[in-house]
């Protein structure tokens, strides 16, 4: 081949050794790229009043004070939401306003018997209450709104009369008064429509506020706050301020599902002003700030990751992938120098190669099922634990760390052993000395692939020991983390993946964590290639 013609191949096959590198790249960041983005949102966000209670409640975090007074700002902002919910739901729910007038006239009967009127006016008095009581009952029940305002009419022509002053049955035209003005506007024979839209708008209320000032706190700690990031207020806000219904288009077609604004469901009503309220005065009820939740990396999380961060998870990850390290490295290591330095080359050894070669391609999953008839029904003591999770970890990335190992033990030159053994050197010190040293940069280049694949698998800690809820490993005494549970990103996020309704209300946890793994792993790499780096240029003598 003459040099012209070696010029351009060698140009060649360099620019498609760029080109190839370029793509790769490319190609990872257009992967990489959205995740990260999407993960970030975890940490950079527009946190909400109700973010801030959550970190002084559960964390100790911030001003009380201040916390105190925006707490108290926002809930008066929300306050004329929750008096037109009031209102517009004595229209609809009136079964308390039954109650109500029948728990009136008892204690007009209680009343009266503690005062000195005789027997025929108080039989009189209660007679005429009852009948006042039925009347309006009967207004309540009715679903006919000229029958309703007739019987109310009736209920009041008897306000002035004089005959319940001073008892508690006055009580009675005040709440006929009411629900006269509740009535305006109000289609009675919508009731049943009014309340399951009502229904709606009530869920959506109490997921974006959280309970009302008043309420008992609900044992979970997810029930205990409303929206308390502005994305996911931004997402809730569709089924407060947008309904959807089943319209028929065509007569005679299918049935087509259709997105209504509120106001057009409760035109007419005293509700329909109660969603441009919630738009104008969105930002004084939610009082949103900029947020860097850094604490992101070392909080841990309520069950079901609506609230906290990944600590846990990280501290469960970085344990079982270290542990599993100092487990398969030095058994790599050995394995690989007794195939290439003493076994030589019989079929039992080529057999051993085509096993390791074997093992190295079996699915993650049948790790895992060893792991559990194995080490955890018998060198743990049916218990999943770090240590379950590590051991299985070493076993899944051994054949990997072998691999490396021996490629790199048989890249070293030979002209090296040869030069020790000549200054009368044992094979074993040779090896120590000479061969292992300048074979080591190719052994950690194994260790940058086994931890790679030790942190980011799901399928063998399912059955050896990672769990979606447990106490953090920083709870224990270090002695007692080889046989605890733990949580892990990557089982972690198959959890959210596969969870109910609690992990797709907060999407961001997920991304977050699927993004905090892929860092982790790229740092535990990234410090490998340091090493690796530094022992090439001691080698080299740099």
């Amino acid at each position: 081949m003459n040099v012209g013609l070696r010029r351009v191949s060698d140009r060649g096959f360099t620019g498609m050794a760029v080109f190839s590198v370029l793509l790769l790249t490319a190609a990872l960041l257009l992967i990489l790229t959205p995740m990260l983005i999407k993960g970030a949102a975890a940490v950079f966000f527009e946190g909400t009043v109700e973010f801030r209670r959550v970190e002084l409640d559960l964390h100790q975090r911030g001003d009380p004070a201040a916390v105190l007074r925006e707490v108290e700002a926002a809930r008066t902002a929300r306050e004329p939401i929750y008096a037109l919910l009031d209102d517009f739901r004595q229209g609809i729910d009136t079964a308390h306003l039954q109650d109500e007038a029948r728990q009136l006239y008892r204690e007009l009967g209680k009343q009266l018997d503690n005062r000195n009127v005789g027997r025929d006016e108080r039989l009189e008095i209660r007679r005429f209450a009852r009948e006042l009581r039925d009347t309006l009952i009967e207004a309540y029940e009715s679903t006919d709104k000229a029958e309703a305002n007739k019987a109310l009419l009736a209920v009041l022509s008897h306000e002035k009369g004089g005959r319940l002053r001073g008892t508690v049955a006055v009580r009675l035209f005040q709440m006929a008064r009411h629900y006269q003005e509740v009535l305006e506007g109000f289609d009675l024979g919508k009731r049943e429509e009014y309340a399951t839209a009502l229904g709606e708008v009530q869920v959506a209320v109490r997921l974006l506020f959280g309970p009302r000032p008043g309420e008992s706190q609900p044992p979970l700690a997810k029930d205990r706050y409303g929206a308390h990031r502005m994305d996911l207020v931004r997402r809730w806000s569709d089924d407060l301020l947008f309904a959807e219904t089943w319209v028929e288009v065509e007569p005679g077609n299918p049935l087509e599902r259709k997105t209504i604004a509120r106001e057009e469901q409760f035109a007419g009503t005293k509700l329909e002003a109660l969603f441009p309220l919630y738009r104008e005065r969105l930002n004084a009820m939610f009082l949103p700030r900029t947020t860097v939740y850094w604490q992101y990396f070392f909080d841990g999380s309520i069950p079901g990751h609506y609230f906290g961060g990944v600590g846990p998870e990280i501290l469960g990850t970085l344990t079982v992938t270290l542990v599993a390290i100092a487990f398969a490295f030095p058994l790599g290591l050995v394995s690989a120098a007794y195939l290439v330095e003493v076994a030589g080359d019989s079929i039992v050894v080529r057999f051993v190669r085509l096993c390791i070669n074997t093992l190295a391609g079996v699915p993650s999953i049948v790790f895992g099922l060893f792991a559990l008839a194995f080490f955890v029904v018998y060198v743990t003591g049916k218990r999943p634990c770090v240590l379950a999770c590590s051991m299985t970890a070493a076993i899944l990335i051994l054949p990997v760390m072998i691999r490396a190992s021996e490629e790199a033990i048989r890249a070293v030159p030979r002209s090296f052993k040869e030069a020790a053994l000549a200054l009368g050197a044992s094979h074993l010190r040779c090896f120590l000395t000479v061969q292992l040293p300048a074979a080591l940069p190719g052994i950690l280049t194994g260790v940058i692939l086994s931890l790679a694949r030790a942190a980011g698998e799901t399928a063998p800690y399912l059955f050896a020991g990672a769990a979606a809820v447990a106490e953090p490993l920083w709870e224990h005494s270090l002695s007692d983390w080889p046989m605890q549970q733990t949580q892990m990103l990557s089982y972690g996020a198959y959890d959210l993946a596969m969870n109910d309704r609690i992990a797709a209300m907060v999407p961001h946890q997920q991304w977050g964590m699927v993004t905090t793994l892929i860092g982790l792993v790229l740092i535990l790499n990234g410090v490998a290639i340091i090493i690796r780096w530094r022992v090439s240029k001691n080698l080299r003598g740099g």
